[in-house]
């Protein structure tokens, strides 16, 4: 009963974490501290989080707990595989018990232990198509996680996935809202400094249209530019003047 207090509450959280985070990268910065602080209880000792995100064919490390964190994952980056690497790619949780003796990853086990860090955790974290991510749990001593730790950290991932799945179509959403709202106020400057120029020449849309055009090519600014330019210097009762270009 208690286990099930617990998770509905990190899920909770997690809910809490995507209504008021502002984008993606400000969730996922969140979600790593509250995953470090909730295993670091689990585990009875202090572990690093951090978030490996690929979109679009690009890996970056999309968020921490800490600095150190960051450092850790990026070092596995830089060698191009890794347990949190492997785990992204193939689904599946990777446990590695002892970086200085795991035969998998050698070089980046042993670049990690110099930092102290002795035990890694990589956890898939399932999103939509045409992206994947995982989460890096590192501890300073070997063979940290044992069972119930794995479980607590896959449950977690799972209670995770839903609420950054959500965070991404937010994210996607707003980005298109953007857009959109962007075309509308550069099709309104235009649609406003065709106008005036129809006005002040006595031409037809499509003559002031070129006009515009031929303007933005000699100026070597975009059309949207030259038109909020000449919408932002036409006021009304002004002497008169033609915008030939």
């Amino acid at each position: 009963m208690d286990e099930i207090t617990l998770d509905t509450s990190v899920a909770g959280q997690l809910q809490d974490l995507v209504i008021n985070s502002q984008d993606v990268n400000g969730f996922l910065a969140e979600f790593c501290e509250l995953s470090a602080d909730s295993l670091s209880r689990t585990l009875g000792q202090d572990v690093s989080c951090a978030v490996t995100l690929n979109r679009n064919h690009r890996t970056t490390t999309a968020a921490w707990s800490n600095p150190e964190a960051r450092l850790f994952d990026e070092i596995q980056q830089n060698y191009g595989d890794g347990p949190c690497l492997h785990a992204m790619s193939t689904g599946t949780t990777v446990l590695v018990r002892d970086t200085r003796a795991d035969s998998r990853w050698p070089e980046y086990g042993l670049a990690v232990a110099s930092l102290g860090q002795l035990s890694v955790l990589g956890v898939p974290l399932t999103l939509d198509s045409g992206a994947s991510a995982a989460l890096n749990v590192f501890a300073p001593a070997p063979d940290v996680f044992r069972t119930a730790a794995i479980q607590k950290a896959e449950l977690f991932a799972l209670q995770a996935e839903k609420a950054l799945r959500l965070a991404v179509r937010i994210s996607v959403q707003q980005q298109l809202a953007e857009d959109l709202r962007s075309a509308m106020e550069s099709r309104t400057a235009i649609d406003l400094a065709a106008g005036i120029i129809m006005g002040q020449n006595r031409c037809s849309q499509s003559e002031a249209m070129a006009i515009l055009t031929k303007a933005s090519s000699g100026r070597n600014l975009k059309l949207r530019v030259v038109a909020e330019k000449l919408v932002q210097s036409f006021t009304p009762g002004s002497p008169s003047t033609h915008f030939e270009g």
